[in-house]
């Protein structure tokens, strides 16, 4: 196991005869000691653990002053914390589980409670992680557009929701981007849709190069993408547009593809307060720009913009 381990107690008699205890039998690779509750909190910050032995009664920083400070941390609260008492009094034992001790050990400790306690809870932390990472996964997959890695749809439409009501509530700027690919239909007649599922993921990877790490990509449906562009005026998205289009128009292909001169047109709209005060009508007017771009002559970009003249090409 690569696990690691954070003990804590201002004697260091203790803290030796715990590792002498638990080293024979290969639970940990790394071994933290701290004096005191500050110096443990501090060693915790800088270097991750999977397991605490925490002295209640030192100098300084205490065992129950370190469980709160733990509290105000979220990301350190799935580390068990295991409490090492000489008093062995029900109240503060008690007191430890309450201020979110995971269990107890009274000293001097029995060495083979000891390790008993310890597997227990390092066999806990495991299945929690586990846990954790199977509901992350879960989690992404369901946002993920299976074919592109993009975000899909479904999530693309309530991050849309959210950053329209943060820009309604701040006054900030938003934008969207809306991108068709120029005469998909003749990429999956002629080269079949095994082939088109390679210019999908060819578009969708030119599109996410040039977005923000802040920004939203998705696969809208079909061959339309579409991307959500936070704090971004109409003429920052739209610079951003172009590059798309040319970075898809610049796209070569290898194999079966080779002959593939690829476009795509895409329509950009900024998002107002008092013309497009809904997602539905936001993209929309994003899909009326794109609608605009395919309508002369495809493989450009057109904005709409509510405030002002409503059609521009880029």
């Amino acid at each position: 196991m690569s696990a690691r381990i954070l003990i804590i107690d201002d004697s260091v008699t203790i803290r030796e005869q715990v590792i002498r205890t638990l080293e024979p039998l290969n639970l940990f690779t790394f071994y933290y000691e701290a004096e005191d509750g500050l110096e443990g909190f501090k060693k915790l910050l800088s270097s991750p653990v999977d397991i605490i032995l925490c002295d209640l009664e030192m100098p300084c920083i205490d065992g129950f002053k370190f469980l709160c400070m733990l509290k105000a941390r979220p990301e350190l609260l799935s580390i068990p914390v295991l409490i090492l008492t000489s008093v062995d009094d029900r109240e503060r034992k008690l007191k430890c589980l309450e201020q979110g001790a995971s269990d107890y050990i009274t000293k001097p400790f029995d060495q083979e409670e000891l390790v008993a306690r310890v597997k227990i809870h390092l066999k806990m932390k495991k299945l929690q992680d586990d846990l954790k990472h199977s509901n992350d996964l879960l989690l992404e997959l369901s946002n993920t557009d299976y074919l592109t890695g993009l975000f899909n749809r479904r999530y693309m439409m309530d991050a849309l929701e959210k950053e329209v009501q943060r820009s309604v509530r701040k006054c900030g700027e938003l934008s969207l981007i809306i991108l068709d690919i120029d005469h998909f239909k003749h990429v999956n007649d002629r080269f079949g849709h095994l082939q088109g599922d390679v210019v999908l993921q060819r578009v969708a990877l030119q599109m996410k190069k040039e977005l923000r790490s802040y920004d939203y990509a998705a696969r809208y449906g079909g061959e339309e993408f579409i991307a959500i562009l936070p704090d971004s005026t109409l003429e920052q998205s739209a610079l951003v547009a172009e590059r798309i289009r040319l970075a898809v128009q610049d796209t070569s292909f290898d194999g079966p593809l080779s002959p593939l001169c690829l476009t795509a047109s895409l329509g950009v709209a900024r998002f107002s307060r008092g013309q497009s005060a809904t997602v539905d009508g936001f993209i929309t007017q994003a899909d009326s720009a794109l609608y605009r771009a395919k309508a002369n002559g495809r493989n450009r970009v057109e904005l709409f913009d509510p405030d002002g003249p409503k059609y521009m090409h880029f």
